[in-house]
């Protein structure tokens, strides 16, 4: 992905503790599950004490409003460097080489290539764990420059005088990673609770680093769907499935979510399960699903303002854990905020947001009395639960999170928040599947 107009997002990060490293792996049959800890959980290295719950949720919002430009479709053209370097809800705890290093990296659902910082480094940002050092792995490998995972790489790629595959990303944050693209063994928790581990797995050894990245990371994950992923190298041991059920944030949660990979944990099936199909276009690390309206209560706001540059109906809004807050085009926003102030029974009085994020807000210490809100997918009707669409920004402050994008629209996590969604890639779809995520 290059030049997407982002100074800094929120980048959802998983946090996969190895059943050996930190005992929250949890082995299922048929593939292989792992917590999801957000990172403003107490669980997370990230957890900053002397944040406020405002504050916190203000941090995230800022990120998603700078985030959703990044799928901005001028800027829907490369692959990677659209990577921004500082911001991650989640956190992915892996490990890579033999002997096996653990590492802590931002998982993201919108990028692909899967990079940590290496030895010897140039320039590199401080890091609270060790740098993988490759020379003293048995297994590391450097790609060479006619690979496909080369050629993957776009305009972001080179090749050394020795013909390995180089790589230089400059975020537009001021941030930059660059070094060597190599296979190298990945280490995972398996079903049985052990570690298993993924030979000649593709990443990005980085040798200069530096800029806004976080001590706490040492690089990032892609989760996206395109070659380098996560994803699509380990699809045949998956199968090209994976799910995840985000729980709603609290300050004093120690309950994490949970993210799971392969033929019977990735599936999600059962009652009140609904599909969408998965919409092929470019770049293809997006997950893109076509929204035919909303229903506020039973009042059905069929979406037929589609902004030219939003790719027309296909594809018009993409699924991304990685953004709080979920944008719809402009043009559509405004009925749909009408709509849902209509329906709103009890409230306290409709305030400008003094953040200046949101449009539709409420001074009041009470529960309002919000509708339920059904986004209409192509072949499936997700039901959004209040939580889902409202939130307490401040203790006398509640505003409604969907807001208007001039860009592609983003399903964000709010609204993936106490559902089970699963994707399959050989199906091509993603399902919902309402869930308490604090008991999956």
């Amino acid at each position: 992905m290059e030049g997407f107009g982002v100074k800094i997002f929120l980048n959802v990060v998983v946090v996969m503790f190895l059943s050996q490293l930190l005992g929250l792996a949890m082995a299922t049959s048929g593939g292989f599950s792992v917590d999801l800890i957000h990172r403003d959980s107490p669980l997370s290295p990230f957890f900053d004490p002397s944040k406020t719950r405002t504050e916190r949720l203000m941090d995230a919002f800022r990120w998603s409003v700078s985030r959703v430009g990044r799928f901005r479709p001028g800027n829907l053209k490369g692959i990677e460097s659209s990577i921004v370097s500082s911001a991650g809800e989640y956190l992915m705890n892996l490990s890579i080489g033999i002997p096996p290093v653990p590492i802590i990296a931002i998982a993201d659902t919108g990028s692909d290539l899967t990079w940590t910082q290496c030895r010897p480094c140039k320039s590199c940002y401080k890091q609270v764990l060790p740098f993988f050092d490759p020379q003293k792995s048995s297994t590391y490998r450097h790609s060479s420059c006619g690979t496909s995972y080369c050629l993957a790489l776009g305009k972001d790629r080179s090749c050394s005088k020795q013909k390995h595959c180089t790589f230089r990303y400059s975020y537009v944050d001021g941030s930059f990673t660059g070094g060597n693209l190599a296979a190298e063994t990945l280490t995972v928790a398996s079903t049985a609770g052990k570690p298993v581990k993924f030979p000649k797995f593709v990443f990005g050894c980085g040798h200069s680093s530096g800029g806004i990245f976080d001590e706490n990371s040492s690089g990032i994950v892609g989760l996206g769907s395109g070659k380098l992923s996560m994803i699509s190298q380990l699809k045949s041991t998956i199968n090209g499935r994976f799910s995840y059920c985000l729980q709603p944030v609290s300050t004093d949660s120690t309950i994490s979510g949970r993210i799971s990979f392969g033929t019977s944990s990735g599936i999600v099936s059962g009652s009140g399960t609904v599909s969408t199909p998965l919409v092929r276009k470019k770049p293809n690390t997006y997950y893109y699903l076509t929204l035919e309206g909303f229903s506020v209560g039973k009042k059905r706001l069929p979406y037929k303002s589609f902004p030219k540059q939003a790719g027309a109906e296909e594809g018009n809004i993409i699924v991304d854990s990685g953004t709080t807050i979920t944008f719809i085009p402009e043009k559509f926003y405004s009925k749909l905020e009408k709509s849902v102030e209509k329906s709103i029974k009890e409230k306290g009085k409709r305030v400008k947001d003094p953040n200046g994020i949101f449009s539709l807000c409420y001074n009041t210490t009470r529960e309002i009395k919000a509708p339920i809100i059904t986004a209409h997918l192509r072949d499936a009707n997700v039901e959004l639960q209040p939580l889902n669409t409202f939130t307490r920004v401040q203790e006398d402050l509640v505003c409604f999170t969907l807001l208007p994008t001039s860009d592609v629209g983003v399903f964000g996590n709010m609204a993936q928040v106490n559902f089970l969604v699963g994707f399959d890639l050989r199906k091509k779809i993603v399902s919902f599947m309402p869930t308490d995520c604090s008991q999956h």
